[in-house]
């Protein structure tokens, strides 16, 4: 079985050909391909680890779509002030699939 470590958006994800994968929102318009960074190459049970071998590995993913994810709720309260606070967040997502690990 061969999958790979990407980076992606300040995280790391195991990735491998035909996933689906979340990350935090990247530049590219429904459709498009990106390549991610490889970190880690795993095929078999050969593990490639060394920099100068990670720069010929190209990891290519194609957008599927621009989502966001839950709502958050973020809430502060201090007694017998009359401090409260409520902020809400969603993230910005993007919904790749992984096609080639070459």
């Amino acid at each position: 079985m061969v999958y790979a470590i990407v980076r992606a958006g300040g995280r790391q994800e195991k990735v491998s050909v035909g996933d689906l994968v979340t990350l935090d929102r990247l530049s590219g318009a429904e459709g498009s391909t990106i390549e991610l960074t490889a970190l880690l190459l795993v095929d078999g049970e050969k593990v490639t680890s060394a920099a100068q071998e990670l720069a010929k590995v190209k990891v290519t993913a194609e957008v599927l779509g621009n989502l966001r994810g839950p709502k958050i709720s973020i809430q502060k309260f201090k007694n017998k002030t009359g401090y409260k606070k409520r902020q809400g967040f969603r993230a910005d997502l993007t919904r790749v699939k992984i096609t080639s690990i070459a």
